[in-house]
């Protein structure tokens, strides 16, 4: 397919989505079904054109006067792809398959005054969700929701039980890894422009031997705060598809024991074929439906990657952010505190309680965090900042926070994903 195809193609995958309420990837997943006939190139350039697009969606709305899907994939080629009304032209002369081009409504954006666009527009984020931002991150707010509508590099973690990270990134040297600047396992390919597209490392052999997983350096860096130590009792409370417990399994030498659990049977599902190729041997998986009270007051740390809105990863899914409201939002405050509630019982005397998001909002942090200690006076909260520096040391990225009881990571502060940590101690 030509450039004209393409974006015909990303053109009708957000026209799909808005006339029939669909994520992104169902949409696209559905275009490629339809269309046989586009290679892999085309479905990855067709992807980064609807992705790119809906990471700025209001922005580039506003510059075109609508965001309609014309408006939003030319304005992302001029925009993000670095292309010229006459590069446009040029690109798609002699095209049959491409849609006309909008010559006008380019040049009137190309000229639009962009001093009064407001704040919430130039971070391409809906409008009730400034508020919060504000509150998370001051004066800085719009700043750090801009570098959420950037893409994200592809992150991977070496796994140590079978491999040294020198040694991975030898085998990943033509997809242009390099070690990571802040997570100790970490390895990262950055994000391209246009086109590009990221390498399939889950086909590499070293991949298939199990020496990496994908997994966001923001991902690894939370796991390490755990500070897991070989010999100790984990639970892994909301263990989804395993990316932590894993990470845990290997900062613990497969010493000790990890428990992983989650209430939904169909995110844990991909754990069992994930703990085999990792060669983990001190990992229990509990079903969704197991009883497990009997683990009360059994374990030196429990892990509580809280289920959120997830705002943390609008890089990765941008359809997201406009599908947010405020009562989801809600809902997921009620949610997280529950499983706080929960999950305190299952810390014995002395062990640690660790509070995990991928949300910047500071309702789902630092409010659960301080809503909880309100209500239960037998946990204290400790300075996740000392342990940061233990690990990571003082040339790395800092996170957000600044009084580092409670780490806030974010694409622009630390590179990573949106991520939030705390770590409580049971007194008694």
């Amino acid at each position: 397919m030509r450039l004209g195809g393409r974006i015909q193609a990303a053109i009708e995958v957000l026209q799909d989505m808005e006339s029939r309420n669909r994520p992104v990837s169902v949409a696209l997943k559905d275009w490629g079904n339809n269309h046989r006939f586009a290679g892999s190139g085309d479905r990855n350039a067709i992807g980064n054109l609807v992705y790119d697009a809906l990471r700025k969606r209001a922005s580039t709305g506003y510059m075109f006067g609508g965001e309609d899907a014309e408006a939003l994939i030319f304005g992302t080629l001029l925009r993000q792809w670095g292309m010229s009304l006459a590069q446009i032209q040029e690109a798609l002369a002699d095209d049959k398959f491409a849609p006309e081009i909008p010559v006008a409504r380019i040049e009137a954006a190309s000229q639009k005054d962009l001093a009064f666009m407001p704040s919430e527009v130039e971070a391409d984020v809906p409008a009730w969700v400034s508020d919060h931002l504000e509150e998370a991150f001051g004066d800085e707010w719009v700043e750090e929701a801009k570098a959420l509508a950037e893409r994200p590099p592809l992150d991977m973690r070496v796994n140590t039980l079978k491999a040294e990270r020198e040694k991975v990134l030898k085998q990943l040297s033509k997809q242009g890894a390099k070690p990571s600047k802040i997570a100790r396992q970490g390895m990262r390919i950055s994000a391209k422009g246009g086109a590009s597209r990221m390498p399939n490392v889950t086909a590499e052999p070293a991949f298939q031997k199990g020496w990496f997983e994908v997994q966001d350096e923001g991902s690894q860096i939370v796991a390490d705060l755990v500070f897991a130590q070989g010999g100790e009792q984990v639970f892994d409370y909301c263990a989804g598809a395993g990316g932590k417990t894993l990470a845990l399994a290997a900062t613990m030498d497969n010493k000790g024991q990890v428990h992983a659990y989650d209430a939904d049977k169909q995110r844990l599902a991909p754990i069992f074929d994930r703990l085999k190729r990792a060669g983990t041997r001190n990992v229990q998986v509990h079903a969704a439906d197991a009883e497990i009270d009997h683990l009360h007051g059994s374990f030196d740390r429990v892990v509580v990657d809280a289920p959120c809105t997830g705002s943390g990863t609008w890089r990765r899914h941008p359809d997201a952010k406009w599908k947010l409201t405020e009562d989801q939002l809600e809902s997921r405050k009620l949610e997280q505190a529950a499983i706080l509630d929960t999950a305190r019982n299952f810390v014995k005397p002395g062990g640690y309680l660790c509070y995990i998001t991928c949300s910047i909002f500071q309702d789902e942090n630092e409010d659960q965090i301080y809503a909880f200690g309100d209500r239960h006076d037998d946990f204290d909260l400790l300075g996740a900042g000392e342990v940061w520096e233990e690990l990571f040391g003082t040339d790395a990225p800092k996170p957000w926070t600044t009084d580092f009881n409670c780490v806030t990571l974010t694409p622009r502060t630390t590179g990573t994903d949106g991520f939030f940590f705390a770590v409580l101690q049971r007194l008694k």
